[in-house]
């Protein structure tokens, strides 16, 4: 028996490779050659052996897809939950503070409350207030051009076949607005320190108008330095292209610190024009905004920047001109 069906055995395979040879040739398969490799169990077996494998991965596939979907939706939920609650603290904020006043100076200016203590308030307490506020306008107008390379980061690492790909994500996240944090600890100091000198200076008081528009001249000049564009570009760029990804938690943090750097170095003019134009003024606010956002995601960066760097010019010609009474 056992020879019967090694001997069907060898004429089944010898019957599939005259088949082979002949679909080769051109030829096709006779009726009594097709009824034998179709009655033949084993042609059945590997058929749905074969079957279900292509189903398996259709299956995870769909699958893949399907959580693909999922984390695109949750990470856009979180990332516009964020910003809605970011810009109502700081609406909140902007209009508890201009509820307080400002202190009109010499030279026909006022003063932000901003760098002042409040009535039984410690300088660590001002620091501290300052400093939430600061991070959650740092959220409001930074989180729409830095989610789109968020997402590119998290892209590139599920690539990878990285499983902790949105965890690492939120640790970029969380070194990118730690050096906004610590650049508010700057502005702050400073803020203070030149205050204190414009209330016991009046003539530094007087002369804080037209400074004000040298000051944005200036930033104007920054959009065409090399400088800017480097630094534009890298913001630009796809976190891939920069360095070598590491799905490590020390690594996602430095990427994360590393695209602060980038950031504020590339929006040091822009950003500057928010502080001396008045840094509680929810339209200076926007705009600014709208010009950080536009020259990091327009499809011509370096061109808006350049663009923008004019119209600052303009109105930087303006606010000096206004502060020698010519307009």
């Amino acid at each position: 028996m056992g020879e019967c069906a090694n001997g069907r055995m060898r004429e089944w395979a010898n019957g599939r490779m005259g088949e082979t040879a002949k679909r080769r040739n051109g030829e096709t398969a006779n009726g009594p050659e097709k009824c034998r490799i179709l009655l033949n169990p084993g042609f059945w077996l590997m058929a749905s052996h074969s079957t279900s494998r292509n189903s398996l991965n259709s299956f995870l596939t769909s699958g893949h897809m399907a959580s693909e979907r999922v984390s695109e939706r949750a990470f856009f939920c979180i990332s516009a939950l964020l910003f809605a609650v970011s810009v109502v603290v700081t609406i909140v904020w902007c209009g508890s503070m201009s509820a307080m006043g400002e202190m009109p100076m010499p030279g026909g200016w006022t003063m932000s409350m901003a760098w002042m203590r409040m009535p039984g308030q410690t300088w660590v307490g001002a620091g501290a207030s300052f400093l939430g506020m600061w991070v959650v306008m740092m959220v409001a107008m930074m989180l729409p051009c830095s989610v789109p390379t968020l997402w590119r980061y998290r892209q590139a690492l599920a690539g990878k076949g990285e499983t902790r790909a949105e965890w690492l994500t939120a640790l970029v996240g969380g070194g990118y607005f730690f050096v906004w944090t610590v650049v508010g600890v700057i502005i702050f100091s400073v803020g203070v320190a030149l205050a204190e000198l414009e209330m016991q200076l009046p003539a530094l008081s007087r002369a804080v108008p037209a400074a004000v528009g040298v000051v944005v001249l200036l930033a104007g000049a920054f959009q065409f330095t090399p400088w800017k564009t480097r630094h534009l570009t890298c913001c630009r760029d796809t976190p891939e292209r920069r360095c070598k990804l590491r799905a490590v938690g020390g690594a996602a943090w430095r990427q994360g610190l590393l695209l602060g750097l980038h950031c504020c170095y590339c929006c040091a003019g822009l950003m500057t024009i928010l502080l001396v134009l008045g840094v509680m003024d929810l339209r200076v606010m926007a705009v600014v905004t709208v010009a950080i956002t536009a020259e990091r995601l327009a499809p011509a960066g370096e061109i808006v920047a350049r663009v923008i760097g004019v119209a600052v010019i303009g109105i930087g010609f303006f606010l000096v001109a206004r502060a020698a009474g010519l307009c």
